[in-house]
């Protein structure tokens, strides 16, 4: 894994923003914001999708209780359907980002592409949740909050076996969407689901 960058350079109150959820068929996507307290390191900050779940979410706990802020934001299946997963993806993190209850300095977004409507300069950081701690801060949040909610959704539809798959087009969900249709919850824009409707 690369080391991560200092936090300090652009400033004390640096956000990382990630979001979690672009890839599967079901469920909204869910983004984080997180300002990192200097003065209250946590260790084991990693790519949330590098760690046990059991390390997420004791980290989860952690993180909220450390940070100078955070924020939890999501966007919705309709919205994915409507502006397409990426625009979503965006969308998302500018709310987590609005929900802070300080204003960043400056904000490190995970990917290639800034989110409009920011409150400050941003900067696109490939590879961020593994290079900046902030970053990883906020994709743990994402994840385990969006794998919480889809836990949730799987005690209404027990046949698709989302807290297994947590809505990624597994062999075992293809095969219940062909046997059981879509749900409230697919992506109709998605191919796989698209695919269903269509007949």
């Amino acid at each position: 894994m690369e080391p991560f960058v200092s936090q300090m350079y652009f400033g004390d109150l640096i956000a990382g923003t990630d979001e979690a959820g672009r890839g599967p068929l079901a469920g909204e996507v869910v983004a984080a914001a997180v300002i990192l307290d200097p003065n209250r390191p946590i260790a084991g900050l990693a790519d949330s999708k590098k760690l046990s779940e059991k390390k997420r979410e004791a980290l989860f706990i952690e993180i909220q209780e450390k940070a100078l802020a955070f924020g939890i934001a999501s966007a919705s299946i309709e919205e994915i359907d409507e502006i397409n997963i990426l625009h979503a993806s965006m969308l998302a993190m500018s709310r987590a980002v609005s929900l802070l209850s300080v204003v960043p300095e400056h904000v490190l977004v995970d990917g290639n592409r800034i989110p409009l409507n920011l409150p400050c300069p941003a900067e696109a950081v490939v590879k961020g949740d593994s290079r900046q701690a902030a970053i990883s801060a906020a994709s743990i949040l994402a994840k385990v909050t969006r794998d919480r909610d889809i836990v949730k959704v799987s005690k209404i539809y027990p046949e698709y076996g989302f807290e297994k798959h947590k809505g990624y087009p597994t062999a075992q969900h293809l095969a219940a969407l062909r046997l059981h249709g879509i749900t409230p919850i697919h992506r109709r824009s998605f191919g796989p689901v698209k695919k269903i409707l269509e007949g």
